[in-house]
């Protein structure tokens, strides 16, 4: 999809960007961008040190570029003047071949070339906090603490 980022950011009221990659821990990395400057970000990507991010790399290595794919812009429901991008790693002027999303697209092309559809499901974590920011009354199995909630039903609505 080749979509004008900067025209959207105009038409929608995107003041920022999210320029997001994943790293070999799964941990999700992300540049905050101005929306004036995401046309040059979509054109040359957002640089980054690679060696600090866990992507196997050394200080001795050229910063790697996170180029949006702007297929896949999200805009934020809770803060509407961002919108999210999942960017393609690229170092030296070479995709990334370790980078997580890089993997992930060689293999769907791969089962793709040998008739399969690739699909994949989210697992979702969470956690429950009262609203002074303490953990919540319940712990991680489920059930809540007797010694600080009364019992609770379903057709309990107070």
């Amino acid at each position: 999809m080749s979509q004008d980022l900067a025209k959207f950011a105009s038409d929608r009221g995107i003041r920022y960007f999210l320029i997001s990659f994943v790293d070999l821990f799964g941990v999700l990395r992300a540049k905050l961008v101005p929306a004036s400057a995401i046309a040059q970000m979509q054109r040359d990507g957002a640089a980054f040190a690679g060696f600090a991010t866990h992507l196997d790399l050394t200080p001795a290595d050229p910063d790697m570029f996170a180029i949006p794919d702007p297929a896949s812009l999200i805009q934020l429901p809770w803060k509407s003047e961002i919108g999210w991008l999942a960017a393609d790693l690229h170092l030296g002027g070479k995709p990334l071949e370790h980078a997580p999303r890089h993997v992930l697209k060689c293999q769907i092309a791969s089962a793709e070339a040998k008739g399969y559809r690739m699909k994949t499901g989210v697992e979702a974590e969470f956690f429950v906090l009262r609203a002074e920011g303490g953990p919540s009354p319940t712990s991680w199995t489920g059930r809540r603490s007797p010694a600080t909630t009364r019992p609770h039903s379903c057709a309990d609505t107070s």
